[in-house]
């Protein structure tokens, strides 16, 4: 039955099998499983839009096409923003036909966001939504934590919201500078059309359109939720804009399989680093990173560059020279981590 109405329908939820038969859920979902077991059908979507296509990859690309927006609700233990992205891109077609420029954007900005959720709010669930409509793409990030400016009051020993929000308006500041380099929320306020931060009575936003910034007030929220919206024909470049602020950070030179790493502070700790060194390099057959006068390395920031990145270009081979013995363990770490998975 559940086949023969695939051939017919396109599509089918397990809802539809238990009504025509007056079986339980559990009992119909049993007979689902043993369909995806054997490779004949793919489970689309998730909650109440989730649904059952044939395992052919044109009605799995039809049916996700048609998917173009998703909510997670997540634990955040030993959560990596990387498959949560990764996930959104098999269960949907946010990203199908994305113009490269706005998908990179979108890559960056959404894997900073939800890092910064991950890693600083101490919240033990974080919701994330990601949404695309004919001329908008769009996700919010939402924890229940310290909150951001709360955060900032604390570890920078301020006053008020208002300091805390004048400290983040600094750009490539951190609460955590043996982690991060403060760089997330920076370059995603230069790369979005529209970015909302929302915590304690704030909110702070960003519009690019207007080339302002405003703070508002609003009833006081637990946490923080960030809002983020890019027009999907924007003509925004990341590595332009990283460019743009280069001097008090990285500086690299390319050639047509190298580029040439500089950092001026001797060490790379964090993600936002390691994601603007990578961006752009997807042309190349072959990634040469000297690390030539940097003393030491994070784990985030290799993890980053070795992992995360190198699992989404298995084709580009990565070398390294110049590395001292801290580098080198680091990268080493990482890469063996990536063996053993």
């Amino acid at each position: 039955m559940i086949i023969k109405r695939l051939k017919k329908k396109g599509k089918l939820k397990v809802s539809e099998i238990v009504k025509a038969t007056g079986f339980t859920r559990a009992y119909v979902n049993r007979f689902f499983k043993e369909l995806r077991d054997e490779g004949k059908v793919t489970l689309i979507g998730s909650a109440n839009r989730a649904h059952y296509v044939l395992a052919l990859r044109e009605c799995v690309q039809n049916a996700k096409k048609n998917i173009l927006d998703i909510t997670l609700n997540l634990c955040n233990r030993n959560l990596n923003e990387d498959r949560v992205l990764a996930n959104i891109k098999k269960k949907t077609g946010i990203f199908k036909n994305l113009r490269k420029n706005v998908s990179d954007i979108l890559n960056y900005t959404f894997s900073e966001i939800l890092n910064n959720a991950i890693e600083h709010s101490r919240s033990k669930t974080i919701k994330v939504n990601m949404a695309r409509n004919a001329d908008t793409v769009s996700f919010s990030v939402r924890d229940t934590g310290v909150g951001i400016f709360n955060n900032i009051m604390g570890k920078k020993r301020l006053r008020s919201v208002m300091e805390a929000i004048q400290d983040l308006l600094k750009g490539k500041q951190t609460t955590a500078p043996k982690l991060h380099s403060g760089e997330g929320i920076f370059f995603t306020s230069k790369a979005t059309d529209i970015l909302i931060i929302r915590g304690s009575d704030k909110k702070l936003i960003f519009d690019n359109l207007l080339d302002d910034v405003f703070i508002k007030d609003i009833k006081s929220i637990n946490g923080t939720k960030v809002n983020f919206a890019m027009n999907t024909h924007s003509k925004k470049i990341l590595l332009n804009i990283f460019k743009q602020y280069t001097d008090a950070s990285f500086e690299f030179s390319r050639t047509d399989v190298t580029v040439r790493l500089y950092e001026k502070r001797a060490q790379c700790v964090s993600r936002s680093e390691a994601r603007r060194i990578v961006s752009g390099l997807d042309k190349f057959k072959t990634v040469i990173l000297d690390f030539k006068n940097v003393n030491s390395v994070g784990q985030s920031f290799a993890d980053e560059i070795f992992r995360v990145w190198k699992t989404g270009h298995p084709g580009i081979a990565i070398e390294v020279k110049n590395a001292n013995e801290n580098v080198q363990f680091m990268i080493n770490r990482t890469r063996n981590s990536l063996v053993k998975e």
